[in-house]
C-alpha cells in the first residue's frame, strides 16, 4: 500500500499515511489531531544502473533469422 507524506500547517509536524491510491487525495488529520494538513510531493531517488537482459542464443538472439 502506498505511503503519502503530509505536513500539518497548525503544528508543523510531518507524518506519513498509508492508504490505497484511490484515496490518495483524501484529507489527513495529523497525529496531534489538527485537520489543516497538506500532502507533500515526494520524490524517489534511484541509484545504480539497470539494462534489459541481452539475448543469449536462440533464433531471435543468435542472428539466425533473416
Amino acid at each position: 500500500m502506498p505511503r503519502y507524506d503530509f505536513r500539518c500547517r497548525a503544528c508543523g509536524s510531518t507524518f506519513e499515511v498509508s492508504r490505497p491510491m484511490a484515496s490518495s487525495d483524501d484529507p489527513a488529520v495529523c497525529p496531534e489531531g489538527h485537520a489543516d494538513t497538506v500532502k507533500l510531493l515526494t520524490t524517489v531517488a534511484m541509484t545504480g544502473s539497470a539494462s534489459a537482459p541481452r539475448p543469449s542464443g536462440g533464433c531471435c538472439g543468435g542472428g539466425c533469422c533473416s
